[in-house]
């Protein structure tokens, strides 16, 4: 106990700057003009301190904030002072997309725990950015998350003014009745030459902890959360035309009606149901595209569906990604329970699925998993927060069909052994029967169990980082509503980073280097992978940030070792303030899959984003990859992923989407044994996509949009579309 009591006394002694929040009992018009009278009533602090690049440093420009609460909303305004308005950055933008822009925001510890908080920033047009931050093992963002709040903001003379009203029924805090404490900061982005960020308190980087070093806003005793309750009917529209033979004629699709409604309930201020029924889990936006050649493990695609993000955060565990909820591909219904009472945290969630697909993990690549049938699934989570910042935590997921099931049960935790020590760990069980169909196809067992164990140690301070891991899964275990591809490996890491500060008047702001060790082995003791790497990173001007190094490994492969040493880049910068460059590229020796030999790499990622005006944004995306041996060219890769968009306002939005790859591969060079293994000489893909959005908040918006795809391969002259699709949806958030 003395840890945990050392720890509270030198969190409070950091906290011992609060303020009464403002109780005022008058609305305001969020409008970006501060003509209220409640105003010059609230509470206010100052953003005095620049936090980085300087470290605690006075602020280079003057910031005021203002909070008061009417009972039913959380009221915000921003008075940005700027010594040349001519530079402030904003666009109309769509949410969460405003970081290269001037933006302000507060951070909100609701629950005093100095676990976690909510974030709400505004950009000088009044564009909304909303995440959830994670504090447990340093400063953690998801932004994922959506709240339904109002925001407003205006360009003047002596710089900018934001208005934001949260509704208390969006945040989560403890219910009762007594006075309440939250931890609070206000914070500015200020990006020209040097992105600067400013905030209301001084920040120290010896410290881990990032809330216990905010502010307080003490009082509090009579907000409510109000009805939460929401209730979200949709429609959906939408027909889909194929070509069965390319080339060849259209098969016209019918027109597919889908009703279909989602339920959000605030049971009590800690716990929230969300419940779906036939949902409608279409993509709003193509997913960017990933190009998949000399690769062996299967690709990540993130989530971006509603019901699943809401709460998502509640499932994560500390090690391992057991949950990942793209793996429910077509539910009919769904229902999710997650709150946080106290010190314990909990989630439950329940849902169908007509699309049962999982991933298939080894040491040497994964691969996907369909079966032609409904699963139903089960997860639930629960953690408890040990004193001051360390949890324990369990974890169930469930997955069955007619003729297979997957379980599996996880326990894990974080420990802090001092201010600057850490220990994480995670021990799991899974279970798993197999169909005929996956024993057969994937040469694996009827029936599959094994067990697999993380251990995480770092130690922190403001000038280093070190870092241990020892990691152990089994051959057969499996997460079938996760996302981790690799089985059959024994695994240590070693490895540490070397930080150095400037300011923003230096050449470099922020520069150092890092580095591992690491050995893997099979469960059987066979090496399979030594890899030694190095690299340096650069931060300053220009909003310049480079990492750059070598990376040295042996690895073990189809039954045989191979040596591989890459250099490898990333950087970025922006040369004029609307636009930003960036660039990854890699070049060194490589094991060329397809044949189990040893090629030489080049991979160049460059891509822009490009602020043409207030209303235009332009984003491309660029990879190219070649693998020769022997001087001989195995394949050329190239793909593009161009996004334009046009913002009308704050709610309206149009976005055009092409994505083409376009895949040259020598046939002659391949190894097979089967004349329908020769790859294709020239393999061509393309999407396009056009949609119109109108969005009143994350749940009650409009839009339609057109989307099509198609191919080419050696059997084709040119590029041909095989499927087409025309689609709307319409959705009301109503909160009764």
């Amino acid at each position: 106990m003395m840890l945990f009591n050392t720890h509270y006394a030198f969190s409070q002694q950091i906290q011992c700057n609060s303020q009464v929040l403002a109780e005022i009992n008058q609305s305001i018009t969020v409008d970006g003009v501060l003509d209220e009278p409640s105003w010059k009533q609230a509470t206010k602090m100052l953003l005095a301190y620049e936090n980085n690049p300087g470290e605690g440093t006075p602020a280079p420009v003057k910031t005021e904030v203002y909070f008061y609460q009417d009972g039913t909303y959380l009221n915000v305004a921003f008075k940005a002072y700027d010594p040349n308005p001519e530079l402030i950055r904003a666009s109309l933008r769509d949410r969460d997309a405003l970081w290269a822009d001037d933006n302000v925001g507060i951070i909100i510890d609701t629950f005093n725990d100095e676990r976690g908080a909510y974030e709400f920033f505004v950009n000088p047009l009044g564009a909304q950015a909303d995440m959830k931050m994670d504090d447990t093992d340093g400063w953690n963002e998801d932004d994922s998350w959506d709240a339904i709040w109002d925001s407003a903001g205006k360009i003047t003379d002596f710089g900018y003014v934001v208005e934001m009203s949260i509704p208390f029924s969006s945040l989560r805090f403890a219910e009762t009745q007594e006075e309440k404490v939250w931890n609070v900061a206000g914070w500015r982005n200020y990006p020209r030459d040097v992105r600067i960020q400013m905030a209301t308190y001084k920040r120290d980087r010896n410290i881990k902890c990032n809330l216990c070093q905010f502010q307080q806003l003490v009082g509090l005793q009579n907000i409510k959360a109000g009805n939460n309750f929401q209730l979200t009917p949709t429609l959906t529209l939408s027909k889909q035309d194929e070509k069965p033979e390319v080339p060849g004629d259209w098969q016209s699709g019918s027109v597919d009606v889908e009703p279909g409604l989602d339920i959000r309930w605030g049971i009590t201020q800690d716990i929230v149901l969300n419940a779906t029924i036939n949902p409608d889990f279409s993509q709003v936006e193509a997913d960017a595209g990933q190009l998949d050649v000399n690769n062996t493990y299967s690709l990540f695609f993130p989530e971006k569906r509603p019901f699943f993000l809401d709460g998502a955060s509640y499932f994560d565990t500390a090690n391992f990604n057991f949950v990942h909820t793209r793996n429910i591909a077509e539910p009919d219904v769904g229902a999710k329970v997650t709150g946080k009472t106290n010190d314990h945290s909990y989630g439950v969630m329940l849902a169908n699925d007509n699309n049962t697909s999982f991933l298939m993990p080894g040491n040497q690549g994964s691969d996907i998993a369909t079966l032609d049938e409904k699963s139903e699934v089960a997860i639930a989570r629960y953690k408890m927060d040990v004193g001051e910042r360390n949890n324990i935590g369990v974890l169930m997921t469930h997955r069955q069909a007619s003729h297979y099931n997957n379980t599996l049960l996880s326990v894990d935790g974080s420990y802090w052994i001092s201010q600057r020590d850490n220990i994480s760990y995670q021990v799991a069980r899974s279970e798993t029967d197999n169909p005929e169909l996956v024993v057969e196809e994937f040469d694996v067992n009827k029936e599959q169990s094994d067990q697999a164990l993380s251990i995480n140690y770092s130690h922190s301070t403001r000038d280093y980082n070190l870092r241990a891991n020892y990691s152990n899964i089994g051959e057969d275990f499996r997460a079938d509503l996760g996302f981790e591809s690799r089985s059959n490996i024994e695994r240590v890491v070693l490895g540490g980073n070397r930080y150095y500060y400037g300011d923003e008047e230096d050449m470099f702001t922020r520069w150092g280097y890092f580095g591992d060790w690491d050995k893997t082995y099979d469960q059987d003791g066979n090496m399979l992978e030594e890899e030694y790497e190095i690299h340096g990173n650069l931060q300053g001007k220009k909003q310049f940030y480079s990492n750059f190094g070598i990376v040295h490994r042996k690895r073990l492969y189809d039954g045989e070792m191979f040596d591989e040493t890459q250099f490898m880049q990333f950087a970025r910068f922006r040369p004029r303030r609307n636009i930003e460059l960036g660039t990854f590229y890699r070049f060194g020796k490589q094991i060329d899959f397809a044949n189990t030999r040893l090629g030489d790499v080049i991979d160049v990622d460059p891509y822009i984003e490009w602020d043409v005006n207030e209303h235009v944004k332009i984003d491309l995306n660029y990879s190219y990859s070649q693998l020769d041996v022997n001087d001989d060219r195995i394949y050329t890769a190239h793909q593009s992923d161009l996004r334009i968009g046009y913002q009308f306002d704050m709610r309206s939005i149009l976005k055009f989407v092409v994505q083409y790859t376009d895949i040259e591969r020598n046939p002659d060079l391949y190894i097979y044994d089967d004349i329908e293994d020769r790859p294709d000489r020239n393999s061509r893909y393309f999407s396009s996509q056009l949609v119109y959005s109108y969005k009143i908040n994350p749940q009650t918006l409009f839009f339609i949009g057109y989307s099509d795809g198609g191919y080419q391969d050696d059997n084709l002259d040119s590029l041909e579309r095989d499927q087409r699709t025309i689609f709307t949806k319409f959705s009301y958030a109503w909160q009764l």
